[in-house]
C-alpha cells in the first residue's frame, strides 16, 4: 500500500514537473516571437527614417510597400512567406518645426551654409528684415505596430525624430 501511494507521488511529481517545463517553454517562446516583433517594428522605423521619403510623403514612407502604403513584410525564416507584417500608423507626422535664425548658424559648417543659400533679398521684400535663414529643424513622430502571422503577437514602437529641413517643406508638411 506504502509502495502504490509513493509511486502515485512519484507520478504527480513527475506530471507537475512536465508541466511547468512545458509553460516554461512557451513563456520564453513567446518572448522570442514578441522580441522579433520589436525588431521588426524598429527597423521600419530605421527604413523610414533612413530616408527623407517620410518628410515629403508621410502617407508613402516605403518605395515598395509590402500590402497597402506604409507597410513592411519581413520573412523571419526563409520560406518565402511574409512572417511579421509592420505598419507605419498613424503615418509620420511633424511636431513641431522652428525656423532656424541666421545668427544661429555656422558658416564654416556644410549643413549650415547651405541653409544660408538662396536668391537676395531686397529692403522692402517681405521676410527680407526678419533675421531667419532658410532651414528649420523639426520634430517627428513615427509608430510602427508589427503583427505576427502565425501567432498574431504585436509590439508597437514609438519613436521621436529631429530633422533639419527647407522652410519651404515646413508649410506643406508641419502645422
Amino acid at each position: 500500500m506504502i509502495a502504490l501511494v509513493m509511486l502515485m507521488l512519484l507520478t504527480m511529481l513527475a506530471i507537475s514537473s512536465f508541466h511547468l517545463g512545458k509553460g516554461s517553454l512557451e513563456v520564453v517562446g513567446n518572448m522570442q516571437i514578441r522580441n522579433q516583433a520589436v525588431a521588426a517594428a524598429q527597423s521600419a522605423i530605421e527604413e523610414a527614417v533612413s530616408s527623407m521619403r517620410f518628410v515629403d510623403q508621410p502617407n508613402n514612407v516605403f518605395s515598395t510597400p509590402c500590402t497597402v502604403a506604409n507597410t513592411r513584410c519581413v520573412d523571419v525564416n526563409g520560406d518565402g512567406t511574409p512572417d511579421i507584417t509592420m505598419t507605419l500608423t498613424p503615418a509620420p507626422f511633424c511636431i513641431k518645426a522652428q525656423t532656424i535664425p541666421l545668427s544661429a548658424l555656422n558658416l564654416t559648417s556644410a549643413d549650415d551654409a547651405a541653409c544660408t543659400l538662396g536668391t537676395g533679398q531686397n529692403f522692402g521684400v517681405g521676410g527680407a528684415p526678419s533675421g531667419n535663414s532658410l532651414c528649420a529643424n523639426t520634430v517627428w513622430q513615427l509608430t510602427s505596430a508589427a503583427t505576427d502571422a502565425v501567432t498574431n503577437a504585436q509590439a508597437t514602437v514609438t519613436q521621436g525624430v529631429a530633422v533639419r529641413v527647407s522652410v519651404d517643406n515646413v508649410a506643406a508638411s508641419c502645422p
